[in-house]
């Protein structure tokens, strides 16, 4: 039997930070310096900092070796950058975004990372995590198969979240530090709620019973739903930076003037003061959540499926299309909203105004949004954005057809991944998996698709489903031979 192991692993003790954040000032420490955060969480740190509000700070790293380029680039202008926005009309701007005080180096141990997390400063830990980034099986927990996550609770590697956090909460326990909120910046639903679920469930499968104890004690998890489209930063940005600035910037990142955040008021102890600067702080996040993911992230999924079975490049080519907007507008209309309220009547949240105007974002055509960001890790994206509303659906005896377009369209999709006529490589560690393969390589292909379990969890196989689902696929190939 292998030794227990505690959090830290078997890699050496983390070395004392080079950085520490300024006397009298609380740290915000993020981890996933990417595009997305840069154009939402540092925003709102920024108008602290415009404000005059509070005395928060933040820093940041990445627990992978990639972007490697883009963080020395920004470490190199000391965490500062330019954030393009545009609007639906064209208008541009753009503004400074300094509040990142300091960028933290790779390492292979996280050394810089953990021992932040472990100052008396730190009072937030946030992250941004992909839906494959979780690692969880069709029951909701953690995928302990997984190579990564195998190597992390073998001690072997920090490379997943669950062991980033796990070697920082470690570390901070033994030196005795206090309450420390881990705040979710991503699209999984009930994203605070599983998250603590899988850190839990990882150290108790490390045998680390005393961190367990102490994160249970010390820390909270709140749920939070974050909006902002926000682009792979594309090769003529930084020319418009210095046209409009004058300033020559080696990281910029450009996105929407839509922006949003709602967070549950459950901070486990100081919490920076973001309702100062446009964030909602709520009881339950739980119905922003929903109409977001369903509304939003369902149909930009669906408008990048399809637009990349025509060959588009990006998400407003594929908007402007009537049918293809149609198919995200019926899917919104007939099935979304009528599921809603059967949850909630009156929806705190006005449906058909936002799913106007969230088809109104996806025809910004000067953000160049690609079909290929969008379309990525569609399998995990199926019984999170989309599964839920078809199964309400059967549920409420309303007709599913309208929802179910969007699987259709996905394994359409996938069937023109396989045979290499896509336009775009597709980026889904799930295809990686025998079992998915060999549903797509099945002479059945649609049955076996509407009965899969990890996809539509109690539905899979249900009858009234699998023959929705073929209905759905016929129409979805009739609209093709159409175009």
């Amino acid at each position: 039997m292998t030794e227990p192991r505690t959090a830290s692993g078997t890699l050496p003790a983390p070395t004392p930070p080079s950085w520490t954040p300024p006397s009298g000032t609380r740290l915000i420490l993020h981890l996933g310096l990417g595009a997305f955060h840069r154009a939402h969480q540092a925003v709102y740190l920024q108008r602290l900092r415009d404000a005059q509000v509070g005395d928060w700070v933040l820093a940041g790293g990445n627990i992978r070796p990639d972007a490697q380029e883009l963080m020395r680039a920004l470490g190199s202008q000391h965490g500062a950058y330019t954030l393009e926005t545009v609007t639906p009309s064209g208008e541009h701007a753009y503004q400074r975004i300094e509040s990142i005080a300091h960028v933290v180096p790779w390492s292979e141990q996280l050394d810089e990372l953990v021992a932040l997390g472990a100052e008396p400063a730190t009072a937030v830990v946030s992250f941004t995590v992909t839906e494959a980034g979780y690692y969880l099986d069709q029951q909701g927990r953690l995928d302990s198969a997984n190579p990564e996550l195998r190597a992390d609770l073998d001690g072997r590697s920090r490379c997943t979240i669950y062991g980033a956090v796990a070697a920082l909460c470690a570390q901070r326990m033994r030196a005795g530090g206090g309450a420390l909120t881990l705040l979710n910046c991503d699209n999984l639903r009930h994203n605070g709620d599983r998250f603590r679920a899988g850190l839990l469930e990882f150290v108790r499968l490390r045998g680390d019973e005393p961190l367990a104890a102490w994160l249970q004690a010390h820390t909270t998890c709140p749920n939070a739903m974050v909006d902002r489209i926000t682009p792979r930063p594309g090769p003529g940005l930084a020319q418009r930076v210095l046209a409009a600035t004058g300033r020559e910037d080696a990281a910029p990142v450009m996105a929407e003037s839509f922006l949003q955040w709602v967070i549950e008021d459950r901070f486990a102890g100081v919490r920076p003061p973001l309702e100062r600067v446009g964030v909602q702080l709520v009881e339950s996040v739980q119905p922003y959540e929903e109409a977001k993911i369903r509304v939003l992230n369902a149909s930009h999924s669906c408008i990048a499926w399809a637009g990349s079975l025509l060959g588009y490049e990006t998400i407003d080519q594929g908007t402007a299309n009537p049918s293809i907007r149609a198919m995200a507008h019926a899917y919104v209309s007939d099935c979304v909203i009528p599921c809603l309220r059967h949850q909630q009547d009156p929806y705190p949240v006005d449906l058909g105004a936002y799913r106007d105007t969230v088809l109104d974002r996806f025809g910004n055509a000067f953000l160049r949004d690609t079909n290929r960001r969008v379309a990525m890790d569609g399998y995990s994206k199926v019984p999170g954005f989309i599964a839920p509303t078809v199964r309400e659906c059967l549920e409420h005896g309303i007709d599913p057809r309208p929802a179910l377009v969007l699987p259709a369209l996905f394994l359409e999709f996938l069937g023109e991944w396989a045979a290499g006529r896509l336009r775009d490589p597709y980026d889904d560690q799930a295809m990686d998996a025998p079992h998915v393969r060999a549903l797509l390589a099945g002479a059945d292909a649609a049955r076996a698709f509407a009965c899969e379990r990890a996809l539509w969890g109690s539905a899979a196989g249900d009858p009234r489903l699998v023959a929705a689902f073929e209905q759905a696929l016929r129409q979805v190939r009739a609209w093709r031979a159409t175009q």
